[in-house]
């Protein structure tokens, strides 16, 4: 089964490779203090600093379908008929995994709470009329990024057709495509997503599976809302969302004879987790106004 348009696995860490089980512990490293050194001095040393990070696999996704012998002995074009159909699965499981993907990453954040990282808030409601998103607000975002020593590089936005449009109605899209969101473009991302522009460093793309609801930041709340994901794709190390594959999809078949058709079933099984909050923005706007 080809996954084209799953959701880039630059965008998190893949963690498929650690334990077994349903329940995964991932050791994470803190922070590196260097210290000034000296002839004949001694070096201080210090323990590693680690961490645990627990994530589950608990997303079971599967599909069934079957082609019946009179459908076989007297349709037209079956072969193409079931290809299609084989596609459309595929499709439908690539949909789950992104927005699954994209809920977890919103609900990372503390409820009604700015989420401050160095003093500079990383959950953000929109501050235009009717919250809806303003070029402050990815300005605002890159500054919390910043003060949080995220890397320049591989930073990302997706964002919301609504949030996209209201970027058009405020700046002129004029933007070239930069080798890095081409490199995501060409493994077909860019089926169901669309490269809108860099803003203030961010590569700003869009998606129609972000998770909605009401969101707060304590001092703003937006009651019909779409929580757009900022983060860091740098590398492993600043990836925020975490995900592992149990089992990748795969189809399998047999024939039942008793009913006299082909049945096909495709099945997977993967979890989400958070590694970092340092390297995770969320900007809550209307899901309706732009």
């Amino acid at each position: 089964m080809l996954f084209r348009s799953l959701l880039p696995g630059s965008f998190y860490r893949n963690v498929t490779d650690f334990g077994s089980g349903s329940t995964l512990n991932i050791k994470t490293i803190g922070s590196v203090t260097v210290q000034d050194v000296a002839e004949d001095v001694a070096v201080d040393y210090t323990p590693i600093e680690s961490g645990t990070i627990t994530m589950v696999i608990d997303n079971y996704v599967g599909d069934a379908w079957y082609v019946t012998d009179e459908l076989k002995e007297d349709g037209a074009q079956i072969e193409a008929l079931m290809t299609a159909r084989s596609m459309e699965s595929t499709r439908a499981i690539q949909e789950v995994f992104e927005t699954r993907f994209l809920k977890r990453a919103a609900l990372a954040m503390t409820p009604s709470n700015p989420n401050n990282v160095n003093g500079f808030a990383h959950m953000r409601v929109g501050s235009g009329a009717g919250n809806i998103a303003t070029l402050k607000d990815f300005l605002d975002m890159k500054t919390a990024f910043d003060k949080a020593n995220v890397p320049i590089g591989g930073r990302v936005a997706i964002v919301d057709p609504i949030v996209a449009a209201t970027i058009a109605n405020l700046v002129t899209l004029t933007s070239n495509v930069t080798d890095f969101p081409l490199e995501i473009l060409r493994n077909g991302f860019d089926r169901d997503h669309e490269f809108i522009m860099n803003l203030y460093g961010w590569h700003v793309f869009t998606s129609n599976r972000l998770h909605k609801g009401s969101f707060s930041n304590g001092t703003a709340t937006v009651a019909d809302g779409v929580a757009n994901i900022f983060m860091s794709v740098a590398d492993d190390n600043t990836k925020p969302m975490m995900a592992a594959w149990r089992r990748m999809p795969s189809l399998e078949s047999e024939r039942n004879k008793d009913k006299r058709r082909q049945e096909y079933v495709t099945s997977c099984r993967y979890g989400f987790g958070v590694q970092r909050l340092d390297t995770l923005g969320v900007l809550a706007t209307s899901a309706s106004t732009y």
